[in-house]
């Protein structure tokens, strides 16, 4: 799963994107970024990497879940994730971090284990972005709570950044996710264009995929900008990380639109020029 945050400046896998003890973070913050960052990696690496079956990975994320609400609980920490949990433990009780936005992280990562090459596809939208709820949206509402931001639009516009990021990750990765059997392209959207899952496991592009893929980073776009007044809400270096975060996916959706419907074949990259555009676009906001 490549799980996008709204503070990192851009959309790219595996939590890299995660601004692990950032310069722009306070000091104070530190902390509690890096055990949420520690929790989301190694749940990342139990349902992704390494040779482990499905039934492993379900078995290890399952004691992992117990293990998050043995850590909730103030329970002894100990055993194989002692040293996330460790951690984590003291921030939840410093900072009070809503314990059902870790949960859901671990319900996304669940559902990708879960979901085979069969059933691994979604029916609209709106399936979609119920997923984008608990595989992105937790990580920006987690770091809103440590920065004491509770406002019902503030937490409105940070999910619709964290679900455009993970929309970017979709739609930046499609010549990895596809071959791997992952359709992150809604039954719904393909019908519409008369786009057949076959279709796009051959990862050539067609008219057909071509719009489709373009309509889909108009989607992200606008999500993105929905929730781009958030920047305002936030002061100091926090509300400057955002910017730079959103305007790299922005940057990320430029490339996109650019390959008109090649990122079925090709994934998108940033270059010296983007990042010195996305710096000056942050500037601008």
């Amino acid at each position: 799963m490549n799980t996008p945050t709204p503070l990192a400046p851009a959309p790219v896998t595996h939590y890299e994107n995660f601004p692990v003890a950032s310069l722009l973070c306070p000091p104070a913050l530190r902390a509690p970024v890096a055990a949420i960052y520690a929790f989301a990696r190694c749940a990342d690496d139990i349902a992704d990497e390494g040779e482990a079956s499905a039934a492993q990975r379900l078995a290890d994320l399952t004691a992992y879940r117990a293990a998050l609400h043995d850590c909730a609980s103030n329970a002894p920490m100990a055993g194989r994730w002692a040293s996330v949990f460790g951690p984590l433990q003291v921030q939840l009780q410093r900072h009070q971090l809503p314990v059902a936005l870790l949960d859901d992280l671990l319900s996304a990562f669940i559902q990708d284990v879960a979901m085979t090459r069969d059933s691994a596809r979604y029916a609209d939208r709106a399936q979609l972005l119920d997923y984008c709820r608990r595989s992105a949206n937790p990580i920006g509402r987690l770091l809103l709570h440590l920065y004491g931001v509770h406002a019902p639009e503030a937490l409105q516009q940070s999910d619709a950044i964290c679900s455009a990021l993970q929309l970017i990750n979709f739609w930046q990765d499609l010549s990895q996710d596809l071959p791997r059997g992952r359709h992150y392209l809604s039954d719904a959207d393909c019908a519409a264009h008369g786009v057949s899952r076959a279709q796009l496991e051959h990862l050539q592009p067609t008219p057909a995929t071509t719009a489709l893929l373009a309509q889909q980073a108009q989607w992200a776009r606008a999500l993105m900008h929905s929730g781009a007044p958030l920047v305002h809400r936030l002061p100091g270096r926090v509300g400057w990380e955002l910017r730079l975060v959103v305007q790299g996916g922005l940057a990320i959706l430029d490339k996109i639109d650019a390959l008109q419907g090649r990122n079925l074949c090709q994934r998108p990259v940033l270059g010296k020029s983007d990042w010195l555009r996305m710096a000056w676009r942050a500037l601008r906001m």
